[in-house]
């Protein structure tokens, strides 16, 4: 798979068949009924052996986040099922070339035809573009921000197609290409939502599932650079010693086991916050921020403990510093966190997706289990300070943080 930087199916389809695509669908729909930490988890541990197919995991996830919380009852019941045991991938296709991360700028379009839409357009960036088999799309049904609409598309319908992948840098294995529809038409029934839902479905999918996701990416991928650096560095020998036992080798193994147990417990602390529906829209773009950042300064560091050996193929660190520069952009760039973060900071985000969606469908399976999620004040009341204090304490109280890694103390 990295050799040939083939689309690995078979695999994907193994996968698929553990459940762990169906890990926030409910148990009622065949799911795991679990959480966004418990996700955040599988992601991050299936991430550590392979980014590639931890991006195909969270990509599928955003596929699963537009049906549990904007599908209607039969829509649920029709493809929640499929998805928990592995037999249908979903995707999400919002990016289009001309227009990037501007999702207003969209051009790609649907057009009521009696029963159904026409779709006609090109999305881009589609995770899983090449092993999907249902596809969220985003497009335009009228003009401005209430002018989009999402439309569950399954792949094998007439009118869509999917252009040639191209050779990517890294996450050899995971597909992220382009879809194409020519006068493509949909029933009617396959209308997400209501007909101007669509900025809330991308949105809502990006904050609460996209951003979680790469960071566990990123979190699974930095914890295999820190694995492979201080193996490396415990085995070979300069002067006699241990490479380790240099003061500027100690001190990147330092610096690295520094960062990831901070990434971790950004990434946990936000999930957290989410799975018991507490507003974390600025929880989840750090985590992402931190985790992205902190895995490319470790990859960085990686590859100056290994020097030449770091070069070659033979040794995994290359690969993972190719795999890291992946998670860089979806779901925002480090500088669109940044901005998003300042917005927080002076008071002018306008929303807080967290909580406008999260309570509504995504903390379910907490519910389930009596703990606490109810949320229904600003972010800026009293309440709602003494709640997030409250979620801080209980997130340093009730996760799982790994032990510290072998020979990094």
């Amino acid at each position: 798979m990295e050799a040939s930087r083939s689309v690995d199916n078979d695999l994907s389809r193994l996968i698929a068949r553990h459940g762990w695509i169906g890990i926030t669908i409910g148990k009622e729909f065949g799911g795991l009924g679990l959480g966004h930490l418990a996700k955040t988890i599988v992601i991050e541990e299936i991430s550590r052996v392979s980014g590639a197919m931890g991006a195909m995991v969270q990509a599928s996830q955003l596929g699963v986040a537009k049906i549990i919380h904007f599908g209607n009852e039969s829509q649920k019941r029709k493809w929640l099922p499929a998805i928990a045991k592995g037999e249908c991938l979903p995707t999400i296709a919002v990016t289009e070339r001309q227009s990037g991360s501007h999702v207003l700028g969209m051009a790609s379009n649907a057009e009521r035809d009696g029963d159904g839409y026409i779709l006609n357009g090109h999305k881009t960036y589609v995770g899983n573009s090449h092993v999907g088999d249902l596809h969220g799309v985003i497009v335009r049904t009228g003009g401005g921000s209430k002018g989009l609409s999402a439309f569950l598309v399954e792949a094998d319908r007439p009118g869509l197609s999917r252009a040639a992948l191209k050779p990517a840098m890294g996450l050899h294995g995971f597909g992220f290409g382009e879809l194409v529809f020519d006068n493509c038409r949909v029933p009617a029934e396959n209308l997400l939502g209501k007909e101007g839902d669509g900025l809330a479905v991308a949105y809502s999918s990006s904050i609460l599932y996209g951003r979680p996701n790469l960071t566990a990416v990123a979190l699974g991928i930095h914890h295999a650079l820190v694995d492979e650096t201080v193996a490396f560095a415990a085995q070979q020998h300069r002067y006699g010693s241990p490479l380790c036992e240099l003061p500027t080798i100690k001190q990147k193994l330092g610096q690295m086991q520094s960062r990831l147990m901070t990434a971790r417990l950004a990434a946990y602390h936000a999930v957290h916050m989410l799975d018991r529906a507490v507003p974390c829209d600025p929880e989840l773009i750090n985590a992402k921020l931190i985790n992205v950042e902190y895995a490319l300064d470790s990859a960085r560091n990686a590859m100056e403990v290994h020097a030449a050996c770091g070069l070659f193929a033979d040794r995994p660190i290359e690969r993972l510093l190719r795999d890291a520069h992946h998670i860089f952009a979806p779901a925002g760039t480090s500088d669109v966190q940044l901005l998003r973060l300042a917005e927080f900071a002076l008071g002018t985000s306008k929303t807080q997706w967290s909580q406008r969606i999260a309570s509504s469908a995504g903390s379910q399976a907490y519910r389930h289990r009596g703990c606490p999620v109810s949320y229904q004040h600003s972010p800026a009341s009293p309440d709602a300070a003494t709640q997030r204090q409250a979620c801080i304490s209980s997130t340093f109280s009730s996760i799982a943080v790994p032990p510290t890694l072998p020979g990094a103390m």
